[in-house]
């Protein structure tokens, strides 16, 4: 259940920036977004989808293009 809650907000996350790319044309947060909503179909254990949406939500914060 956690893994769950945990992947809604991600998705949600994700939503976000691949907006917030797609209309500055910042490609990092663009394809951040895109892979915090597509990686909680394919991982299931709650501290592995924490460990790469945490990742990948800071992702965009510390890389730049």
């Amino acid at each position: 259940m956690n893994a769950f809650i945990a992947a809604v907000f991600f998705g949600i996350l994700g939503t976000g920036y691949f907006v917030y790319g797609r209309k500055s044309q910042n490609w990092v947060a663009l394809v951040s977004g895109v892979l915090l909503c597509v990686f909680p179909y394919f991982v299931d254990s709650f501290l592995w989808t924490m460990i790469i949406g945490l990742v990948l939500s800071a992702a965009p914060f510390v890389i730049s293009l």
